[in-house]
């Protein structure tokens, strides 16, 4: 514990990484108990549930996000297959996305019996995954077997480690994908490096034997991302912009506070009418939005300005289809619905950076401004001074602003410079000198 501040009533964890992990008293579990939850429950000081320079054992709830450190709990749980393990809990949880309450109690009294050690008292609790809805008492009982082992193991290690030991890691990429997303409908699952292919079906083999039959290792001498235009679509998922079918498209931005994405109507003019227009690229907006947020993994605050629907029954069809959508999400969402302004606010939980902050950085040259200085801008000088003119000094070839839009021909952009020239009333030159930036410029008055 690297320091404790009752102030927030946080502490500061070191974990061995460049930044302290943050843990709030929200997330201590104290002596078994859960922590206090709701408006009225009686929370405990952290000043009095840890101390620094003490040692625990913490999970990893969120990763570090910009600057922010990763977020820690001490309430420990190790996800199967099937199942989520919580051996501080004493509980049974069934996933809200399992229906009817019947079935519900009907996997509830399974579990209890499947979870019962041998003298008839539980050790440890259990929350049923969605995919466990079917599942046999023999794949349940396989599952809990496999975690109270892993948790047996991490217990072990914690008692003989070090502090800022890694205890437990969760399955690589490929072993969640065939753990989490493989089911009836996938077809095949294709992997070109015969190294993960045997260690995915070896895990396979031992823990979803119904997806080994599914795996197949690709031999073509074509990249595999080639062969299935994956390049293409990471490029998509990391545009600004995304075309819908229709000819509309959304308007995709990212802060560090929220996300806002904005829908157009563009060239689809093909409704009967304008409001049937603004209606149909909504709907299908709703439906871009959501896979957009998946494949993007943008999280928390997120604000959609959808085009203005004058029909009630419109802004419900939208909104129904929106959530309809996010319904297929994994990640915890809440829809607060249209507000006055005619946007709908949303929330999705964040416990990992966005794929463009994975797989994209800064500009060094703009640090993440996204533009470049206007002929205005760089102009504003000269049409002050009583000078006769001035000559701009940039780096390399002068920008398309200054020299036109017409490609490489330097003639093509004399129009637009004399142009410029002609409305501050004198003659403007410019001229190409290294910089260390491309932003950097000089204007010289003569």
């Amino acid at each position: 514990m690297a320091r404790v501040l009752p102030g927030m009533q946080s502490a500061f964890v070191d974990i061995g990484l460049e930044r302290a992990a943050f843990l709030h008293v929200a997330d201590v579990h104290v002596n078994g108990a859960p922590p206090a939850r709701g408006d009225n429950a009686q929370q405990v000081p952290i000043e009095r549930l840890v101390f620094e320079g003490q040692t625990l054992m913490v999970q990893v709830i969120k990763d570090a996000i910009g600057t922010k450190g990763a977020r820690l709990s001490t309430q420990i749980s190790i996800a199967g297959r099937l199942l989520v393990f919580l051996p501080q809990d004493d509980h049974i949880g069934i996933s809200q996305k399992i229906g009817s309450p019947e079935l519900r109690e009907q996997l509830r009294s399974r579990m209890n019996r499947l979870a019962a050690t041998a003298d008839g008292s539980p050790t440890g609790g259990f929350i049923l995954r969605t995919n466990a809805e079917d599942a046999t008492d023999e794949e349940l009982a396989d599952d809990i077997a496999y975690l109270r082992k892993s948790w047996a193991a991490v217990r072990e290690r914690g008692f003989s480690s070090p502090p800022g030991t890694l205890l437990y890691q969760d399955l690589s990429l490929v072993e969640r994908v065939l753990r989490d997303l493989s089911h009836d409908a996938t077809g095949a699952i294709r992997i070109d490096s015969k190294m993960q292919y045997d260690i995915l079906k070896a895990f396979g083999e031992e823990y979803t034997p119904g997806s080994v039959a599914k795996l197949e290792h690709y031999k073509g001498e074509r990249p595999i991302f080639d062969l299935f235009n994956i390049d293409a679509e990471i490029a998509k998922a990391l545009a600004r912009r995304v075309d819908l079918k229709s000819g509309g498209y959304l308007i995709i931005d990212q802060t560090e506070a929220l996300t806002t994405i904005d829908v157009n109507t563009g060239g689809f003019v093909g409704a009967r009418n304008f409001d049937d227009t603004i209606f149909k690229t909504n709907l299908e907006a709703a439906q871009a939005i959501a896979r957009q947020l998946r494949l993007r993994n943008l999280g928390g605050i997120i604000i959609i300005d959808f085009i203005d629907m004058s029909r009630e029954e419109h802004q419900n069809a939208v909104l129904a289809e929106l959530r309809k959508q996010l319904s297929r999400d994994r990640t915890k969402i809440t829809v607060s619905g249209f507000t006055q302004l005619g946007t709908v606010e949303m929330t999705r939980k964040r416990t990992r950076e966005s794929l463009a902050h994975m797989l994209c950085q800064p500009c060094p040259t703009c640090e993440g401004k996204g533009g470049e200085d206007g002929a205005q801008r760089l102009l504003r000088h000269p049409a002050r001074d009583p000078a006769r003119g001035a000559a701009v000094q940039s780096e390399g070839v002068p920008r398309d602003r200054q020299r036109g839009r017409g490609g490489d021909d330097a003639r093509r952009g004399e129009p637009a410079l004399a142009g410029l020239s002609d409305f501050i009333g004198k003659p403007i030159s410019l001229k190409a000198e290294p910089f260390a930036s491309p932003e950097q410029y000089d204007i010289v008055l003569m």
